[in-house]
């Protein structure tokens, strides 16, 4: 599952990646906890901000057809 950033971070437990808004988190090969994703995408206790959102699935681009057709 992707993530998206929505308030820049620095992630101390992939070794110091700066992640901007709009990011797709996590980048590369890393692979965060369960636990991870949980405390980044709650509001943090300190900052008062989540840092990431779960990332809506493409939308389907098929066509369907209306009962009219």
């Amino acid at each position: 599952m992707a993530y998206k950033v929505i308030n820049k971070f620095i992630d101390s437990e992939d070794k110091n990646t700066v992640y901007k808004v709009g990011d797709e988190y996590p980048k590369g090969d890393h692979k965060p906890t369960k636990k991870r994703i949980e405390e980044l995408s709650k509001v943090h206790p300190k900052y008062k901000v989540a840092f990431l959102e779960e990332k809506e699935p493409p939308k389907d681009k098929k066509k369907t057809q209306s009962a009219k057709d």
